[in-house]
């Protein structure tokens, strides 16, 4: 496979980005602003959640450069950073809806 042995901290990104996923409310969040740009009230409402936990869920998402945000008015509006972070969380969320797939074809795992 490899010639030269791992860099782990190469990894790091990686793993400070599923981190970041590993909540049910921050995967969904993420979920929901592949539809579209979202306002704050717009997510506490479909999320079912406090506004200052959706608040600090949002900023652990801004922090990982998951999600952007802008001003209009007084209005903050959400949004996906890029489309890499679409195509990442649907992978996985495809994945884990299908657990047979990966149980049944262990060669697609390389």
């Amino acid at each position: 496979m490899l010639d030269e042995p791992l860099d782990l901290e190469a990894y790091d990104g990686v793993c400070s980005l599923f981190s970041a996923l590993s909540s049910p409310a921050r995967a969904a969040t993420i979920h929901l602003l592949s539809e579209g740009e979202k306002t704050v009230g717009e997510l506490v409402d479909c999320l079912e959640i406090s506004q200052p936990l959706m608040s600090q869920h949002l900023k652990i998402l801004r922090n990982s450069r998951l999600v952007r945000s802008r001003r209009a008015g007084r209005s903050i509006y959400y949004s996906l950073a890029d489309d890499h972070v679409a195509h990442v969380f649907l992978d996985a969320w495809n994945h884990s809806r299908h657990p047979e797939t990966a149980e049944t074809n262990p060669e697609s795992a390389r």
